[in-house]
């Protein structure tokens, strides 16, 4: 699969407020599908299901079944991937450019 294909599933997973909190819960500690259902009771089992799948496709969640559970645990490098590529070179340009403007400020 391209790299453009990758990114854009990527940035379509993490754009859902839902799918974030979701990743957020697995920050600490991969946990089962019951778990997640637990942790987000206004969602019914297949919203959950539904957002777990998206975040699966997009390689953000990585899913290892044992018996009948199914465990999920969040893949971070999807996301450094995305940092390094979008965040880290324009933070570093807009660090610049504020030191910058600071020595600028202050002659």
């Amino acid at each position: 699969m391209s790299i453009t294909i990758d990114n854009d599933r990527i940035f379509k997973a993490l754009s859902n407020a839902t799918r974030r909190s979701i990743l957020d819960s697995l920050k600490d500690r991969p946990q089962t599908t019951g778990e997640l259902c637990e942790t987000f009771p206004t969602l019914d089992r297949c919203t959950v299901m539904q957002h777990l799948k998206v975040l699966e496709e997009s390689d953000l969640v990585l899913v290892r079944r044992e018996g009948r559970e199914r465990w999920n645990h969040l893949n971070p490098m999807p996301i450094k991937q995305i940092y390094d590529r979008w965040i880290g070179a324009y933070a570093a340009h807009a660090v610049e450019l504020i030191g910058k403007m600071q020595i600028d400020m202050g002659d």
